[in-house]
């Protein structure tokens, strides 16, 4: 499934440094890459040798960092702590053009982190530095006021849900009020836990895992799926559902009952670390820019393809993008 080049190139030209709200938990991914060529003797686990450390944006933070790899311009809102891994969070959003000053810093929270220990390209452990706990109300106050304030300048909203402490009740409820009273559109890469929290945004983006798990129903095969899919429509009372199935593709529910499904565009997969991210917020640029629903379900998986050929958390550029759907042409063409 395609888009037209004269169609992409508008949308595209649309998003440049359109404004879009990412509200969410923020992180930081740190990867240390080495090689491991014999065990310990003080336990049964590898030696790793370290040969380089990298940092990226992670979480909420690689949402705006996608969002902003396609031309857009995300504000990005969340909590840090006062610690090392917040000041590398913002020198990263400094390097990659996202602004930092909606984020607000909470002395009693760590920056959340992931650290990822990789030796000949397996990851032998990860180390998480967290807080899941809600964060305090005066914290949540703070996050929602500066969000709507805000909102009437954006065209369109994410809300990225990892779980830890940022995407609570009071906050879902305050931020997706007021977003229905002036028509913004607001996907949500949602958590289980939260699936009831949801009712009344644009849509929900869960993975086959998530989507099962919410309303007990283990995703086999399409029947399955469309069971699935359409009981968390009821359940959620989302206007839209984009379940993404890994290999299998996207399965798009509107909100009138049709199903449309999508083959995933992906040849090489080297890493599906973050690949969510550019899903929710690919396909919210997209619909923020005037696209369709459909457009949005391929172009965000055209961006997914690019991401999970490149190892660790990545994003896609409109370049990257279009020779994608370029290459899908000219497959397409060839297959007659």
């Amino acid at each position: 499934m395609i888009v037209e080049l004269k169609r992409l190139n508008l949308i595209f030209s649309r998003l440049r440094n359109l404004p879009i709200a990412v509200l969410g938990d923020v992180m930081l991914d740190r990867y240390i890459w080495g090689n491991a060529e014999r065990i310990s003797p003080e336990a049964p686990v590898p030696v790793v040798f370290v040969e380089g450390e990298t940092t990226r944006l992670g979480g909420a933070a690689n949402v705006a960092w996608n969002i902003r790899a396609i031309g857009a311009k995300p504000l990005l809102f969340g909590v840090v702590g006062e610690d090392r891994f917040a000041a590398q969070l913002k020198d990263l959003m400094s390097e990659y053009d996202i602004s930092s000053e909606y984020l607000v810093v909470d002395a009693g929270r760590p920056t959340t982190s992931k650290t990822r220990i990789i030796a000949r390209g397996q990851q032998v452990v990860r180390i998480d530095r967290e807080n899941v706990i809600d964060v305090e109300r005066s914290v949540e106050n703070r996050l929602v006021k500066s969000l709507l304030e805000t909102l009437d300048d954006v065209a369109g909203i994410v809300i990225s849900d990892y779980g830890k402490g940022v995407i609570s009740r009071g906050v879902l409820r305050k931020v997706i009020s007021a977003a229905r009273e002036r028509k913004k559109f607001v996907a949500v890469d949602p958590k289980e836990r939260h699936f009831s929290l949801y009712k009344g945004v644009s849509i929900i983006t869960p993975n086959k895992k998530e989507a099962g798990e919410a309303v007990g129903i283990k995703i086999r095969d399409e029947k399955s799926l469309l069971r699935a899919g359409r009981k968390l429509m009821k359940k959620t009372g989302a206007e839209n559902i984009l379940i993404t199935r890994g290999s299998e593709g996207m399965s798009l529910f509107y909100g009138d009952g049709e199903v449309e499904h999508f083959p995933t565009m992906a040849r090489q997969v080297y890493d599906v670390t973050g690949a969510g991210d550019t899903v929710v917020s690919v396909f919210t640029a997209t619909l923020s820019a005037g696209g369709t629903l459909r457009e949005g379900a391929i172009i965000s998986s055209h961006a997914a393809s690019v991401v999970i050929g490149k190892l660790g958390t990545a994003v896609a550029s409109p370049k990257e993008i279009i020779t994608s759907i370029k290459q899908e042409i000219s497959r397409r063409r060839n297959s007659k």
